[in-house]
């Protein structure tokens, strides 16, 4: 199986080098049925994993490294990183977030040395850049924001157009591919075209690592993404963001002028959506050297664009992560629900920017969640869980579920019997797969508003709330109450009464 890079090798060759499929055959030496395969192919989405290799133990370790170490450009000499201050760095943080490090000294001094190999390289002059049409820039900056009232240490993400000066930003809670990849998507969605090369920093979701001669080793997914749009990349040199300078003026631009006051939004999703509208705004606007529209400089920008392609890039990515005795996954020092026959057990799981869905082992989904970003958060989505609350009812009055209830549904379900509880549970666990969680409280809610008397009253008044009083379970009935026959009435003597035909009923 060929990797993501000789992948794009191959098409580079094809598309770019206007080489044959023969030709790339014989230089490659992958038979010709394997260069047409990639050649042809249009869709590079990642597909669901079947089997995740096991990582070395430094390997968690190497990304957040290279971060300190391509900062220490930057910092006085003196304090640079060494590999005992990396070790005690790296030691001090998992003991903060109650992660066992074991991992030896002489181990994080080996991949300290490999690093500086990588990163080391002659510093060069500043060189000025052409922008022709149909290249871009790309960078993330920090900006806040309130999503449902709550507070978040974001990210935009800037695109920019040196040609023309057309800009174009995101909003994220973070800067993860899932990120970069969806606010490229939305972007390039938007614009109906795709950028030809786009510039980049050294962000870790694009680079593994910086080689001899300034070589850089492109993560997988990132080429996924590369493949599948067709575009090319060039990165800037280390701590040199003067080599993208548009879009670095922009991320301060697009702060001050889209993200001031702090935005507060319902939902990331469709704030994103209009947000690229205010940014065609500002398409309208003179440019500042060519005196002319930017718009209209952006026509020349799409001239030299790439189309879409055919397929719907899915933004995505599957880890495993292992569920505790409360069947709780986590992910990044965060918690989230699955199922309540999910404890102990190793899940997968898909995450996108916005959401986590949980995946059961046919990777089907069982439950998604919004996205946490930042440490010790947790998600909890009662709704897979009600079918074992009804087998346990007695554990109600201590759960979350319970206490999240209106009070006068917590009073009455605390007055039912234990079987009463039971039968309630279930009745809601059953609408709960169909209608969500949130519609299936607010039913019962307004069924306890209906007075019942009982537990059965109130799945009969639950049923009538929802409208839906055939998908609702019937009631247990006890072995005591005795079976009663059909009762028909016959109606012969009213009829004749009223001078009508014979009928009955039953």
């Amino acid at each position: 199986m060929l990797t993501m890079e000789h992948i794009y090798h191959i098409r580079y060759e094809y598309f770019e080098k206007d080489k044959s499929i023969r030709e790339i055959s014989r230089t490659t030496g992958h038979a010709r049925e394997t260069v047409a395969k990639y050649v042809e192919q249009e869709d590079f989405s990642l597909p669901k994993p079947v089997k995740h290799k096991r990582r070395s133990k430094t390997d968690p370790y190497r990304d957040q490294v290279r971060e300190w170490l391509i900062a220490d450009e930057t910092a006085p000499r003196k304090q640079r990183h060494t590999a005992t201050c990396v070790y005690r760095r790296l030691k001090n943080q998992a003991t903060a977030d109650n992660k066992s490090f074991d991992i030896s000294d002489r181990a994080i001094r080996d991949l300290v040395a490999d690093l500086k190999r990588e990163l080391g390289q002659q510093k060069q002059a500043s060189l000025p850049l052409l922008h022709p049409t149909g290249e871009a820039q790309v960078d993330f900056g920090t900006t806040c924001f309130y999503e449902m009232g709550i507070y978040y240490e974001g990210s935009h993400l800037a695109l920019t157009l040196p040609h023309s000066d057309a800009k174009f930003t995101q909003l994220f809670k973070g800067q993860n591919f899932e990120c970069l990849a969806q606010g490229l998507k939305n972007i390039f969605r938007h614009m109906g075209y795709v950028p030809t090369v786009i510039r980049f920093d050294n962000m870790s979701t694009a680079v593994k690592a910086i080689k001899a001669q300034g070589e850089r080793e492109i993560t997988d997914n990132f080429r996924r993404l590369q493949c599948h749009y067709g575009f090319d990349s060039n990165f800037c040199n280390p701590a040199a963001g003067h080599e993208k300078g548009s879009v670095e003026n922009y991320v301060g631009y697009s702060r001050r002028n889209y993200f001031v006051p702090v935005p507060q939004m319902d939902d990331l999703e469709a704030y994103n959506r209009e947000l690229l509208k205010t940014c065609d705004q500002d398409l309208e606007r003179e440019h500042y050297k060519h005196e002319k529209p930017v718009w209209q400089l952006f026509e020349e920008d799409k001239a030299g664009m790439n189309p879409l392609p055919r397929y719907d890039f899915e933004v995505c990515r599957y880890v495993l992560a292992k569920t505790n005795q409360y069947a709780m996954a986590k992910l990044q020092n965060n918690s989230y629900s699955t199922a309540g026959n999910m404890a102990r057990q190793e899940v997968t799981l898909k995450l996108d920017a916005y959401h986590v869905t949980v995946l059961d082992e046919k990777m089907q989904p069982v439950v998604t969640h919004k996205r946490l970003y930042g440490k010790n958060k947790e998600s909890m989505i009662w709704g897979p869980y009600l079918d074992v609350l009804a087998q346990r009812p007695t554990a109600l009055k201590y759960s979350g579920f319970f206490q999240g209830l209106p009070a006068s549904v917590r009073q009455f379900l605390g007055d039912c019997d234990l079987d009463g509880k039971k039968q309630v549970l279930k009745a809601v666990a059953q609408t709960c797969r169909e209608d969500g969680l949130n519609r299936s409280v607010n039913a019962l809610s307004d069924a306890v508003r209906l007075a019942p008397k009982d537990a059965d009253a109130l799945i009969s008044a639950y049923a009538y709330v929802l409208n839906k009083p055939g998908q609702i379970p019937k009631n247990d009935v006890p072995d005591y109450v005795p079976e009663l026959k059909e009762y028909s009435l016959d109606f012969t003597p009213y009829a004749k009464l009223m001078g009508g035909v014979a009928c009955s009923s039953k």
